[in-house]
């Protein structure tokens, strides 16, 4: 049986990770990513008296000074900068870190090209133990892609790399994971949180932690443990892209008053194993234009890095009006380009992975503080687009709000009110991240204009070259992606090319790289609340863009000749590998992602 949250109180300073093989092991899982249980809409009986007391259960109790959700590269940089400033001021403060991964970095994906500043400042000596497989970046390319051929393009200042390092992010988390339970951040994976806690003043005062062992049907199994609260003083919220808790204190807190609306892109990565004479060490490669059109922000990537490995991706926007387009079906056929084949043949692929990412830039990122709390890393938004780079603000961000916090629990003032990390807001405009995201605001939203890719590539050539964000004006997201999608009879159906299996892929292998893993036998966690509702407001107009814009094939339509539309909606959440895209995208916006049991999910590798 696994460990009640009652022993993690219980076993104090236990190594979490000691803690977490405890739980891991005792984890029962009986699907593969292959296999598919067809229900026509989620299925809840009525619970026994027992089965509803034992969901009701008072839920263990903890204290923590501060409570991070997340444990990504913001998350892990606020947990150590706590920790620093408890060595040198000498108060101690209690920092709790819940990752819902199974392991740290299982669910982290990026690029990545990093640049060091944040981690300079964080850890001045990090070189003298560095993540494995950091490469420096020893040259850079941008092309311009036709169907055939690659035009040379010069490159903005804010893509120059000098200095900066290609890496996967996934190590690198499980490196910065390390580093604070050296200094002793209580550093917990494989918990999942769906609830924040609030006092009486409506004050966010902790987290809960998500039930275990809850079938599909709703009803507590043999291995049900209730959820464990925790609460603290300051709570961060880290959980990166479109996280749920914090869209939901975006919407309760009316953080968003003011702002630009949240504009996003999916990135599709894989990482490969190359030939020796393929490999080009420390070479970093961005391309635009084919296999996306000139309607279709994006682009391409290919980093070589640590021994002949080569990360390739692509990243397309998700304001995208045609709803026929697949972007996992256009980064397969990306890789046919006589640019990344003539690296690629010959080699293996070898992992697989998709996230959403911000891309609104300074005028999107919310108001970051609330009672009790604040958000940090991409739950804001600091993505530098033009950059195409986001884990050094990520990390500053979270250093900035440790900051705050730590001040704050320490401050001699007998106040009982929720805490207010003001001078995080304020700290966060004096600091280089604001300066980054202002000189650059204008570039992404530059591409809604009438020329498209075009306009945008001129304008932002201008801008970053000469202008450099010192103008008078500021571009603004007017709609959401999801408001952009338009009906699909505007648009011919894309006839992408079948996979080849050696440089193109098939959905379900792409998925199999993943190592995702889901128990069938628990709650959906891609929540519609009608199944036949949202069909008959969605397919009749878009055809079925779930089962497109998806990047795992957890959504589809099969033919139902009794149904009124002619199929029936699915949803296979046993593939969902946490990317959030449907929640972003889906034109009727009644898809809410929430997380799934703790240590469900993607399993990444390298990436």
């Amino acid at each position: 049986m696994p460990l009640r949250p009652s022993a993690i109180y219980s076993l104090g300073r236990m190594p979490s990770r000691a803690i977490h093989r405890s739980l891991v092991v005792s984890q029962q899982r009986t699907s593969f990513v292959y296999e598919r249980t067809y229900r026509t809409t989620a299925f809840r009986r009525n619970l026994s008296e027992d089965e509803s007391a034992m969901l009701q259960e008072p839920r263990e109790e903890d204290e923590a000074d501060v409570v991070i959700v997340g444990g990504g590269p913001a998350g892990l940089a606020a947990a150590i900068r706590l920790k620093q400033l408890e060595l040198e001021r000498g108060k101690e403060v209690r920092v709790v870190l819940l990752e819902k991964a199974s392991d740290m970095g299982n669910h982290t994906l990026s690029g990545a090209v990093i640049e060091p500043r944040a981690l300079k400042e964080l850890l001045p000596d990090w070189l003298e133990d560095p993540p494995t497989t950091l490469t420096p970046v020893k040259s850079n390319k941008m092309r311009f892609l036709t169907e055939k051929y690659s035009i040379p393009l010069p490159e903005p200042p804010q893509m120059h790399n000098p200095g900066n390092y290609i890496a996967s992010l996934s190590e690198v988390v499980k490196w910065l994971a390390a580093k604070a339970e050296e200094l002793g951040v209580e550093v917990y994976p494989g918990f999942s949180v769906n609830e924040l806690l609030y006092d009486q003043s409506g004050a966010v005062a902790g987290i809960a932690t998500n039930d275990m062992g809850i079938s599909r049907a709703g009803a507590p199994k043999d291995n049900f443990q209730r959820g464990m609260e925790f609460r603290a003083k300051v709570t961060l919220l880290a959980e990166g892209c479109h996280g749920s808790l914090s869209k939901g204190v975006i919407k309760k807190y009316d953080l968003r008053r003011g702002k630009d609306v949240q504009t996003y892109g999916i990135g599709l990565k894989e990482v490969w194993e190359v030939p020796e004479e393929n490999w080009r060490e420390g070479e970093v490669l961005h391309t635009m234009g084919w296999p996306l059109t000139s309607k279709v922000y994006g682009g391409g990537f290919m980093y070589h890095f640590g021994e002949r490995l080569v990360s390739v991706g692509l990243v397309v926007g998700l304001d995208y009006a045609n709803p026929w387009i697949s972007p996992f079906r256009e980064f397969q056929r990306m890789k046919h380009h006589p640019i990344y084949s003539n690296v690629l043949k010959n080699g293996k692929c070898i992992s697989y992975g998709a996230r959403a990412l911000n891309e609104g830039g300074l005028q999107s990122v919310p108001k970051l503080i609330f009672p009790g709390g604040a958000l940090i890393g991409c739950s804001a938004g600091f993505v530098n687009v033009p950059k195409i780079k986001g884990t050094h603000t990520a990390m500053k961000s979270g250093m900035l709000a440790a900051e705050s916090a730590y001040n704050a629990i320490t401050s001699d003032t007998t106040n009982e009110s929720a805490i207010a990390l003001y001078d995080y807001e304020d700290n966060f405009k004096k600091s280089w991240i604001f300066e980054e995201l202002n000189e650059v605001r204008n570039v992404r939203p530059s591409f809604h204009n009438p020329l498209g890719m075009y306009g945008g590539i001129l304008y932002s050539g201008l801008d970053t070259l000469l202008l450099k964000g010192r103008v008078p004006w500021t571009f603004h997201h007017k709609a959401s992606d999801a408001a952009s999608t338009q009906p699909a009879d505007k648009f011919k159906p894309i006839d992408y090319p079948k996979p080849d299996g050696k440089l193109s892929f098939d959905l379900l292998t792409s998925v199999a790289r993943t190592g995702t893993m889901h128990d069938e036998d628990e709650p959906v966690h891609l929540q519609v609340n009608d199944w036949d509702a949202h069909t008959a407001a969605t397919y009749p107009k878009y055809k079925g863009i779930e089962s497109r814009f998806c990047p795992a094939g957890v959504y589809e339509y099969i033919p139902d000749e009794t149904k009124k539309e002619g199929v029936r909606f699915q949803i296979n959440s046993q593939n969902c590998i946490h990317c959030k895209t449907c929640d972003i995208k889906v034109p009727a916006q009644d898809i809410n992602w929430v997380c799934p049991e703790g240590g469900d999910g993607p399993k990444y590798m390298l990436t």
